[in-house]
């Protein structure tokens, strides 16, 4: 559960950071860049350790997909409450594909592969060399 608050805390910076300019339009195309950037970092003291604490329980396909939802739902949130756009029949749609795809990667769930350095462990003892 830990992970996917931080993911959801990331999503939200990364949001703001990404689409928050775009009330903005009178300020210079380099403020926005710097300030886009500035939030960017929390995006990022979020995120990194949400991947970290989910990686294990999930597979890495898992966490980006749990990422990807969460950034679909708290950007309808911003674009609501924040830019006041409406969502669409279309979007609606458009958002339960994305749904879809979830359910597909968590079908069936299993336990995730072994990580890169549990697969370098050798599964029997090396043949002794002749010489």
């Amino acid at each position: 559960m830990r992970t996917i608050a931080l993911l959801i805390l990331s999503n939200s910076f990364m949001t703001l950071a990404w689409y928050g300019h775009l009330k903005h339009k009178s300020a210079p195309l380099w403020a926005a860049i710097l300030a886009s950037w500035g939030i960017a970092f929390f995006e990022y003291c979020f995120q990194v350790p949400a991947n970290r604490l989910g990686y294990g329980h999930f597979s890495g396909y898992q966490l980006k997909i749990i990422q990807e939802i969460i950034t679909v739902a708290v950007f309808v949130i911003f674009a609501w409450v924040y830019l006041g756009e409406r969502l669409r029949l279309n979007h609606a749609l458009a958002l339960l594909f994305v749904l879809a795809a979830v359910a597909c990667a968590f079908w069936g769930r299993s336990a995730p592969e072994p990580r890169h350095a549990e697969r370098d462990v050798p599964l029997a003892e090396p043949l002794p060399v002749k010489s």
